[in-house]
C-alpha cells in the first residue's frame, strides 16, 4: 500500500487550507536574514509543486525533490510555464545528491516525520549540509509529538464535489509512530474509483531533530511556533527550525 500512488491525484483538492503564499512570505523573511542573498532553493519532499511554483514564482531558481514519482508528475505540469522553470528529482531525502550547491533548503508540512527511520534522517540533514552553499539556510517543520499521540483514535473526513475521503489515526507508543489508514474515492467520468493508503509519521522530539541537525554540522539552530518568529509555545504542534551552514572562518 504505497503512499501518495491513488492520493496524489486529489492531494490538491484536499489540502487547499494550505496557504502557500503566506507559508512562502514566512520563508522568504528568514532569508532576508541571511548575510548572502538566495537565489537557488531546494524544496526538499515537494509533493505536487504547490510551494515550488510559490518560490520560482518570485523569482527563485527551485529544484524540487519527492519520492513519489505520481507527486513529481502532477508538480511537472503545474510549473510547466513558469521562468526559470523548476527542475525535479525523484530521490529519498536520505540519498540526496544534486548537480550544484543551494543557497537554501526548505522542507514543508512535517515532512521529516514521515522519514520513521532516525538513522535515515540524520543520513538525510548530512545529506542536506552537503547540497548547502556556505552560509545556506535549511528550514523545516515538524509535527510534535504531542500533536501525533493526539491522532489516535481521530476519524476525519476530506470531501469535493469528485473527491472523498476518510481517514483514521491510529498512535503506536512503543514504535513512536502514527498511521493513518485512508479510504479515497475519486469521481472518474460515470464511474467512481477507490483506492487505499497508509501513511506514517514518527514522532521525533524537537530535542532529537536538533541533535541530528547538530551531528550533520549545523550551527545557530533555533526553534520557531508555527509560522512565527517566536520561541515555541507549550501545546504548540508545530514546530519551524532553522540551521545554518557556517561560512568559513566563523
Amino acid at each position: 500500500m504505497a503512499s501518495y500512488e491513488f492520493l496524489a491525484g486529489s492531494y490538491d483538492a484536499f489540502t487547499t487550507d494550505v496557504d502557500y503564499p503566506r507559508w512562502c512570505s514566512y520563508i522568504e523573511k528568514h532569508f532576508a536574514r541571511l548575510k548572502k542573498p538566495v537565489h537557488t532553493v531546494l524544496d526538499l519532499a515537494c509533493g505536487t509543486g504547490s510551494l515550488t511554483a510559490e518560490l520560482a514564482g518570485r523569482g527563485y531558481e527551485v529544484t524540487g525533490v519527492d519520492l513519489s514519482a505520481e507527486m513529481l508528475a502532477l508538480a511537472e505540469e503545474k510549473c510547466r510555464d513558469l521562468d526559470p522553470r523548476p527542475r525535479f528529482f525523484c530521490e529519498p531525502m536520505e540519498n540526496l545528491r544534486l548537480p550544484r550547491k543551494v543557497d537554501a533548503c526548505v522542507c514543508c508540512l512535517d515532512s521529516v516525520n514521515y522519514v520513521l527511520n532516525p538513522r535515515k534522517l540524520q543520513r538525510a540533514f548530512r545529506r542536506v549540509f552537503d547540497c548547502l552553499e556556505p552560509g545556506g539556510l535549511f528550514l523545516f517543520d515538524a509535527d510534535t509529538p504531542e500533536k501525533l499521540e493526539s491522532m489516535d483514535g481521530q476519524v476525519f473526513l476530506d470531501e469535493t464535489e469528485n473527491e472523498y475521503c476518510v481517514w483514521r489515526g491510529e498512535y503506536a507508543s512503543r514504535r513512536r509512530v502514527c498511521s493513518f489508514w485512508m479510504d479515497i474515492f475519486r469521481r472518474e467520468g460515470a464511474i467512481w474509483r477507490r483506492g487505499e493508503e497508509l501513511h506514517e509519521e514518527f514522532a521525533y522530539t524537537m530535542d532529537e531533530l536538533e541533535a541530528y541537525l547538530k551531528e550533520a554540522g549545523f550551527v545557530k539552530i533555533k526553534r520557531y511556533g508555527e509560522l512565527k518568529f517566536r520561541a515555541p509555545q507549550e501545546g504548540e504542534q508545530r514546530v519551524f527550525f532553522t540551521a545554518h551552514k557556517s561560512i568559513k572562518g566563523e
